[in-house]
């Protein structure tokens, strides 16, 4: 087991260097004068050259990467003049390992941008996870044990219409009508879990609701779709011949093999959340990664989107990782195939 999670361990952080030489790369080479847009108007060509040398756009996208991946090792001056840190120290910002760049539009370091805007999206994201786990599979167990039932009939339909509809016209619905007009539910503020856990979970449960929405739809038929599977194979007939209850059927020899194939694709959406929470998070007005990467692009600034790009697939990378180790722990399988070859 040990040597198996190192192999994955290893495997991420390759993951990891390759994706920021590919992020970096694919971003610095875009034909965007980045010393332009630091620079700001009106700047002479000189004042421009000089924004380029003290933040080292006038490099190469090789070197610019090393003095990226060296300061997320080490740390890096902005700018990285020695002689302006001698002379002049208080105009030169340190960002500390691990230091993801420099944003001339905020004036700002990337990390301390990501600082601020991180914990909204992972506060929305961790209860709209929690949300559709939640929902989707206790609804999906309930369609399977009622299947061919009106009321199965009828849950199979509302996930199938939750699936189809996008989140941000379920957002603009929920906003309009669910907040402003029958005013059931007061408008929806993120409060950091420090002010309190209950204004924290307040402010996040409609929009994490529309977040999760989708998920919920998908998570009821393919739960229901397991559950039916795992019924029909030959340990469940033969549990059920013996006389065991229901309840320790259904929880031992159904719900166990029926939810770990769940469990990759919980892993997957978790990882792949950022795209849904650009949207909702521009729906309610959420000061989080979404929005960051929307000002971002709008303003051309490279450097946080590169930034918000890494987090992300860091993000993606990290949690396929946990979601592999638990399958391993969870299905003995997972690791005699691992160890023989076969992923």
């Amino acid at each position: 087991m040990a040597g198996w999670a190192l192999r994955r361990v290893a495997t991420g952080i390759v993951l990891l260097l390759a994706l920021s030489l590919a992020t970096f790369a694919l971003f610095f080479a875009a034909p965007v004068d980045q010393a332009r847009f630091a620079c700001g108007k009106g700047c002479t060509v000189d004042e421009r050259a000089e924004v380029a040398r003290a933040l080292g756009y006038d490099r190469s996208v090789a070197e610019q990467w090393g003095d990226f991946a060296r300061g997320v090792v080490v740390g890096r001056d902005y700018p990285a003049d020695p002689e302006l840190r001698r002379t002049s120290p208080e105009i030169v910002t340190h960002c500390e390992a691990p230091c993801l760049g420099w944003s001339h539009v905020n004036g700002r370091t990337v990390n301390s941008l990501l600082a601020d805007a991180a914990p909204v999206t992972a506060s929305l994201a961790l209860v709209a996870f929690a949300f559709w786990v939640l929902a989707g599979v206790g609804l999906g167990v309930l369609a399977a044990r009622m299947a061919g039932s009106p009321l199965d009939r009828a849950l199979v339909g509302a996930s199938m219409l939750a699936y189809a509809f996008p989140t941000f016209v379920v957002g603009i619905v929920a906003l309009k009508y669910v907040v402003i007009r029958w005013d059931w539910v007061p408008y929806p503020q993120y409060v950091p879990p420090t002010d309190g856990v209950a204004a924290w979970l307040g402010g996040l449960l409609l929009p994490s609701a529309v977040l999760g929405l989708v998920f919920v739809g998908g998570y009821v038929r393919m739960t229901r779709s397991l559950v039916l599977d795992a019924a029909g194979q030959a340990h469940h007939l033969t549990a059920r011949a013996k006389g065991l209850a229901p309840s320790l059927v259904l929880r031992r020899h159904v719900l166990r093999p029926a939810l770990l194939p769940l469990l990759a694709l919980a892993g997957i959406d978790l990882g792949a959340l950022l795209g849904g929470a650009v949207v909702t998070e521009s729906v309610f007005g959420y000061d989080g990664l979404g929005l960051l990467t929307l000002r971002a692009g709008r303003e051309q600034d490279l450097p946080t989107l590169v930034g918000v790009v890494l987090v992300g697939g860091a993000f993606v990378i990290v949690t396929s990782m946990v979601v592999d180790l638990l399958h391993a722990m969870l299905d003995p399988r997972v690791r005699l195939a691992g160890r023989h070859g076969v992923s």
